[in-house]
């Protein structure tokens, strides 16, 4: 199949004008000028721009139905809320129901790849179901020494039951959830577990200062939560960072997720130690953490991708409108226009993602021998007429609700076409994640006369 477009961009290179990506079966075997392309079934998506598929390098997928449940609320409050309501309302089915609307919700913005972390462990069938690609990292929790044993053998428990779910598209991953969740030993075996069973690692790191009260002070409001528990709290080293060298948790190379709360030995140490971030500019700014130093960690060669979060902590699964800003908010902290281009947003977007992930031999650009995961969006549209350069009209026109893809393909297979998932019953799933919205909100208004 030929698929032909006004601008083809393959990210790694310079964009083409009037120009086709060739697939056969799962693979791109030609990018390059029209007149050039070989012969065959052709696809003229016209005036539009081409793309590698889009690469969500953190979401939780299933808390979909919590968009909007939690606004304005202070961040520890927040955690302890949404805890709550996820074991108290939302059954596995209702998580599972809300994963697959926000692929279907990333699907149709364009975005093929993902990286989800998971309490309840039913994203992966979910990521399985929607023909998409992406890790989905199991979360282990455990805050008290005497809790090790039971959280090390529920996550061992977790791993086996759903590694016969994995796909040639998809993998399990583990993530000990951050460092006022998980005490010191857990953390340390379960990143030598990663290391052992060659799984890939992720975790909450630097996100707020009461994340950085907790470690540095042994205070703050998680210190306060877990002494009320009965748990022990002290200081435990300068910030998060320090801690994963201290206890060479860093040795698992671990994809860091957030880093707003970083300083230059932090960044220093996770360059050498050649751990990926995860950057959530949208979330970082809704929940009132502040700008993380994107600037300072791409300069140390950290490797960055993009993620959306939560639609908890986001509303949307936009990649796209986190790319704009995420070159809106980098200019604004560096006092500078060109801070951030939005070439090197859509290459956040996309290479840098898949590298994050691990999966930049297969994804993240256009190039002959990788999967064809492809994403077009019409240019035809007013917000983007007229496009001097299409990368900067793609991250700063599409962005925000006008980025609905023409065409979405995976590995070759069509997934979306004209804005509409392809065999998805949106309908129905919609229904039951709203009547899960409404039990949440019930139970909200119960809280509340409590």
């Amino acid at each position: 199949m030929n698929y032909h477009a006004r601008w083809v961009v393959p990210v790694t290179s310079p964009p083409l004008r009037d120009a086709t990506v060739s697939v056969d079966g799962p693979r791109i075997t030609y990018v390059g000028s029209r007149g050039s392309a070989p012969g065959g079934e052709s696809l003229d998506l016209e005036d539009s721009v081409l793309l590698p598929g889009l690469v969500n390098a953190h979401t939780h997928l299933e808390l979909t139905p919590m968009r909007g449940f939690l606004e304005g609320v202070p961040f520890v409050d927040w955690i302890r809320t949404l805890t709550r309501a996820r074991a108290e309302v939302l059954s596995n089915d209702a998580l599972l129901d809300g994963a697959r609307w926000g692929l279907a919700e990333g699907l149709a913005a364009g975005v093929t790849t993902y990286a989800d972390t998971s309490a309840s462990g039913v994203v992966l069938r979910a990521l399985g179901e929607m023909g998409v690609r992406g890790i989905m990292y199991q979360e282990v929790f455990g805050p008290s020494p005497e809790q090790h044993d039971a959280s090390l053998a529920g996550l061992r428990a977790a791993v086996d039951s759903l590694r016969p779910l994995e796909t040639p598209l998809t993998r399990l991953g583990i993530s000990p959830h951050a460092v006022y969740t998980v005490h010191e030993d857990l953390l340390i075996d379960t990143a030598a577990y990663a290391i052992a069973e060659r799984l890939p690692m992720a975790m909450h790191l630097a996100e707020s200062d009461a994340e950085i009260a907790f470690l540095r002070e042994g205070e703050g409001p998680f210190a306060d939560g877990l002494r009320a528990r009965g748990i022990a709290v002290h200081r435990r080293s300068h910030s998060p960072v320090h801690l994963l060298v201290e206890l060479r948790v860093v040795l698992a190379h671990p994809l860091l997720i957030h880093c707003v709360k970083v300083d230059a030995t932090d960044i220093e140490f996770i360059a050498e130690n050649h751990c990926p971030v995860a950057h959530c500019p949208a979330s970082n700014a809704k929940l009132g953490h502040g700008i993380a130093p994107l600037r300072q960690l791409l300069d140390a060669g950290v490797v960055v991708g993009l993620g959306t979060d939560s639609v908890a902590s986001n509303n949307r699964m936009d990649l796209l409108a986190e790319a704009r800003l995420a070159l809106l908010l980098q200019d604004a902290k560096c006092g500078s226009p060109s801070a951030l281009s939005a070439h090197d947003a859509l290459a956040l977007a996309t290479i840098g993602g898949a590298r994050a992930l691990g999966l930049n031999d297969r994804v993240g650009s256009l190039e002959v021998g990788k999967d064809a995961d492809l994403v077009a969006f019409s240019l035809a549209d007013a917000a983007s007429t007229p496009a001097y350069d299409p990368v900067t009209t793609t991250v700063c026109a599409l962005a925000g609700g006008a980025g609905r893809a023409l065409l979405v393909t995976i590995a070759g297979v069509e997934r979306v076409r004209d804005g509409r998932v392809l065999g998805f019953d949106a309908s129905g799933v919609a229904a039951r994640v709203q009547a899960s919205a409404d039990a949440l909100a019930a139970w909200r208004m119960d809280q509340s006369r409590h």
